[in-house]
């Protein structure tokens, strides 16, 4: 009897606890912990999430978010120490008051006298930085040039809190507000307030994105952080983050089948099924040390990677075999060389081209993969990189830092006829065309970067220009970079690439 009575009791606190845990598991959306109204609201406000384009829609009502006390709903979590907190926003419906308001929040606690920071944007356009110092004191603000942008960023870094803005599509305006001591645990999220007691605005946010960056001290390749596999559509610029892996998983390749992604981490390559998110390790036999410069052929038979061999002194050698795996990967660079990193196939699947050391120097070099005899494409001191084959075969891209700042340039296949197709302030990397031949797309990397490096762990753009060349437009805001867009990752319908984003 006493056992069986222990059973029963057993079971009951068992059941309890899993209804527990669901109720709190039920109450979580997306990313965010819970949400509730701040203050005093008339009209309880509203929060869901769709999973699955991962949007948020958020109701709220509120008399106002100024002077010592705050009204509006509040989708938060909770995190400690530095974050960068991004999102893309939009009203619904035309609204009632001017100064209705969205934004991202970051506050002590959920009183409605905290202390906070506010990156707002009201109904009218108006856009600015908020803060109240202290518990009970009048908020103040620093206002922006921006005028109604749709892309809100708020990042701490420690007592500074940086608000960035945006209408899509455009460069971010920075305001920055230093000496704000707000709590090292905070209440952080994205809000709506109504500015009317009587009325219930929404909004929609998409593309919300909650990152942890790396420590300051943090050592490049020694020091990592996770990861996020992402799908970005072109059209819409709407993404999905479609695995998040806490190490370093970088480079994806679209499969041109539609099946897969390819991607590398830890000196391994795997395979992620889009149909249903299954993982599996690609058997690349003796090649455990590849980096993140690996390439499927156009009609996605072969893989090209690149290895660091043991037998050339650790350098980064150029190897192929079955897309599939489980084969012995053939050499193609020969030993005894300087580094060779991998970059692309031509069309007809005998000639790979990649950046070369050779004799202190880096270029683009051709190889032919039956013989490994090469044919430099390039010859300048400063760096060339990145180079790829459009796919007729008849021009190679790529970029160089020869004009001072790292810039995307086009070629003839035989290296004649060298012309450069980005001249601005940003450094730009690893430009992949679509299978369509209408678009180049690549990544950014901010101006203070030396045009010689393209490091982990920057706020990049992922940025889209016509085939023909053009004004390249921003396609995408990101907190990444080496391993982000390394290789080629446009699906086969050139309507989405696929990416890496990174986040502690």
């Amino acid at each position: 009897m006493i056992k069986s009575a222990f059973f029963r009791l057993t079971t009951a606190i068992c059941v309890l606890l899993i209804s527990l845990n669901f109720a709190m598991a039920q109450n979580k959306l997306g990313i965010f912990d819970n949400h509730t109204d701040i203050g005093a609201c008339k009209h309880p406000g509203f929060a869901s999430f769709n999973a699955n384009d991962q949007t948020y829609t958020i109701g709220g009502s509120g008399f106002n978010m100024w002077f010592s006390d705050d009204q509006f709903h509040y989708l938060w979590t909770t995190l400690q120490g530095d974050f960068i907190l991004r999102a893309e926003v939009k009203f619904l419906g035309n609204g009632v008051d001017p100064h209705r308001k969205v934004g991202l929040m970051v506050r002590n606690n959920l009183d409605s006298n905290s202390p906070h920071a506010n990156a707002t944007v009201h109904g009218d356009g108006l856009t600015s930085l908020q803060y109240r110092k202290t518990a009970g004191a009048d908020t103040e603000e620093v206002k922006s040039e921006d005028q109604a942008p749709d892309v809100i960023q708020l990042e701490r870094k420690g007592s500074t809190f940086i608000m960035s803005t945006a209408r899509f599509g455009e460069p971010l305006k920075v305001v920055q507000l230093d000496n704000l001591s707000l709590d090292n645990e905070v209440y952080v999220g994205i809000y709506v307030c109504a500015h009317n007691s009587d009325v219930m605005e929404s909004a929609v946010y998409r593309n919300v994105r909650i990152i942890r960056p790396e420590k300051e001290d943090y050592v490049p390749y020694r020091d990592y952080i996770g990861s996020n596999l992402e799908i970005l559509d072109i059209e819409s610029g709407l993404r999905k983050v479609i695995y998040h892996s806490a190490h370093s998983i970088q480079a994806p390749n679209w499969t041109p089948d539609d099946e897969k992604l390819i991607y590398n981490s830890k000196g391994h390559l795997f395979t992620y099924l889009l149909a249903t998110g299954e993982i599996n390790p690609l058997n690349t036999g003796f090649a455990t040390s590849n980096n993140n410069d690996h390439v499927l052929t156009f009609d996605g038979s072969l893989l090209g990677i690149s290895h660091h061999s043991a037998d050339n002194d650790g350098k980064s050698t150029i190897y192929y075999l079955p897309a599939k795996g489980d084969s012995t990967p053939v050499q193609v660079t020969k030993t005894g060389l300087g580094a060779s990193y991998f970059h692309g196939w031509s069309p007809d699947k005998k000639t790979m081209v990649f950046t070369g050391e050779r004799n202190g120097q880096y270029d683009i070099y051709s190889v032919d993969v039956e013989s490994g005899e090469e044919t430099r494409l390039t010859n300048f001191k400063t760096l060339d990189d990145g180079p790829e084959y459009s796919p007729d075969g008849k021009y190679i891209f790529f970029n160089s830092a020869r004009s001072g700042k790292m810039q995307l340039w086009r070629m003839d296949a035989d290296g004649k006829n060298q012309v450069q197709l980005t001249d601005d302030k940003y450094n730009d990397w690893f430009p992949h065309v679509s299978p369509d031949k209408k678009w180049i797309v690549f990544i950014s990397f901010p101006e203070d970067v030396d045009p010689a490096d393209h490091p982990f762990y920057k706020h990049c753009l992922i940025r889209l220009m016509p085939y023909e060349g053009g004004e390249p437009r921003i396609i995408a805001y990101i907190y990444g970079g080496q391993g982000s867009i390394n290789v080629p990752s446009w699906s086969p319908d050139s309507k989405k690439i696929a990416f890496v984003s990174n986040s502690d």
